[in-house]
């Protein structure tokens, strides 16, 4: 089964310029606080990879794990 991306995802990224990290992040109702926390690392360090592209592969793998999503749906 392919993976998909809901389309409130894609219009954050081609309409409103956001990176496919923080598109997903607010797709599923999470704050910038609440994935650092899971992943273990400031609110701002968070920020700054959100605000980013391209991460890290190593780094997108981790964020997608947290996000519960495959790290192939950061790729929009």
């Amino acid at each position: 089964m392919p993976l998909t991306i809901p389309n409130v995802v894609v219009n954050k990224v081609i309409n409103k310029d956001m990176t496919p990290i923080r598109a997903w992040r607010e797709h599923l109702g999470l704050t910038q606080t609440e994935v650092a926390r899971r992943l273990g690392v400031s609110q701002s360090a968070y920020a700054q990879q959100e605000a980013k592209e391209p991460v890290r592969k190593a780094t997108c793998e981790k964020i997608a794990q947290t996000l519960g999503i495959a790290p192939e749906q950061l790729a929009v």
